[in-house]
């Protein structure tokens, strides 16, 4: 059933559904919630949740509401309908767990509108046409700012890039009159960090102060350089790694991009200790593990390189979600493909829950009931791992044993 739940849900929102209901609660479900309407607005989903006095209401981005849909649908819910421009669909669950699926052709009147333009061609954050010089020096733009043919990809991803920091960026509580300190480990030339710049302090208005660290001297240079040519007072870069950085503002955001093996875990620990308020880190070359895992259990996993790589660098990932779990963020991974059109991978955005507003997450209760740090002491013993982040929380006092 569960597979079938997935498959159908993931035709629902790959048809852009723009309104989804989820009603009927199931038997001996603990949800609180007699109903859910969730309505698209374009870059992210508004679910309203309702109770018998109440509305709550909460964004979720695409990936996350397909996730949602997925956890409630069949389990606390046994209804859900949904509308597209083309279809109206009716799913459901019995009692016993059969499932019944069915979509029909929209109808043009005595369905619900859209409370929200929403058209075909996909509203970037970004604008079309809109001269970006980073975007322009880039190559990925003209001096007219059209978007060249041959780059349509990157425009796209960069675009995402920003959609999954915007997002986050939404729910963080901060000083609005105290500029919002963001700084870029490992930053190379910089490309994202112009781009993100431009986004916070053209588009959006806000008073941002971003700092970009990386280890060649001649890298940072051209940076300065290029931010002063774009008059972006507030972007400076410095020679140095994350170990030796210090500054007297907390950061409320720390991006890594592609630090190699457990210079992730460097930068995430050192992020941990700042008191980062956001942190987005896209992994690279997870190797630790691989070198450790001893699959006594799995050996079907070990006999296989390339498979026993790619699981190790999924345990690699999950090991540091829990663990920013640990150390009170709010922490999910999601898919993300960069801006040189690698291969896909993994994006961890984690939130501190302490900036995050008062709200009811509807989505926790589905842990498996044993803490983040015991899963990660399980997954560590069955496979003899020792995680660099792990030690470096343990040796500090950040995590201990239960």
């Amino acid at each position: 059933m569960e597979v079938e739940i997935t498959a159908k849900i993931n035709e629902i929102f790959d048809d852009c559904a723009y309104r989804i209901v989820l009603s009927k609660a199931g038997k001996g479900s603990e949800n609180k919630y007699n109903k859910i309407v969730l309505v698209c607005k374009d870059l992210y989903y508004q679910a309203e949740c309702f109770t018998e006095k109440q509305a709550f209401h909460f964004n979720y981005t695409i990936d996350e509401a397909v996730h949602f849909c997925k956890k409630m649908f069949g389990i606390d819910f046994l209804q859900l309908n949904a509308w597209s421009d083309r279809w109206e669909y009716q799913f459901s669950v019995t009692k016993k767990g059969k499932v019944f699926f069915k979509r029909k052709q929209a109808k043009s009147d005595g369905v619900p509108k859209r409370q929200t333009e929403h058209n075909r061609k996909k509203k970037y954050l970004l604008p079309e046409g809109e001269i970006i010089p980073p975007l322009r020096d880039m190559g990925v733009i003209t001096e007219q700012g059209k978007i060249i043919s041959h780059m349509q990809d990157k425009y796209k991803q960069i675009n995402r890039f920003l959609e999954v920091i915007d997002d986050a960026v939404r729910s963080y509580l901060y000083e609005s009159d105290q500029p919002l300190k963001i700084v870029d480990f490992g930053c190379g030339k910089s490309y994202l960090t112009f781009v993100l710049y431009y986004y916070f302090h053209e588009i959006k208005h806000m008073n941002v102060n971003m700092t970009g660290l990386d280890l060649k001297e001649e890298v940072i240079a051209k940076c300065n350089d290029t931010a002063k040519k774009y008059g972006y007072e507030n972007l400076t870069f410095q020679v140095g790694d994350i170990g030796c950085y210090t500054d007297s503002v907390p950061a409320d955001m720390v991006i890594t991009l592609h630090a190699c093996d457990t210079a992730t875990d460097y930068a995430l620990f050192h992020a941990i200790r700042w008191g980062a308020g956001m942190i987005f880190s896209v992994p690279c070359c997870q190797h630790e593990l691989n070198q450790q895992f001893l699959p006594q259990e799995l050996e079907i996993i070990g006999r296989y390189g390339i498979v026993k790589e790619r699981t190790m660098a999924l345990f690699t990932d999950a090991i540091r979600a829990n663990l920013l779990e640990c150390c009170g963020y709010k922490t999910q991974l999601l898919e993300f493909v960069d801006i040189e059109n690698t291969p896909k991978n993994l994006l961890i955005r984690a939130i501190h829950r302490k900036t995050e507003p008062a709200r009811i997450d509807v989505m926790r209760k589905y842990h498996s009931g044993k803490s983040h740090y015991q899963e990660v002491r399980e997954l560590m013993e069955k496979f003899h791992l020792n995680p660099t982040l792990y030690k470096l929380l343990a040796e500090a006092g950040y995590i201990k044993e239960e």
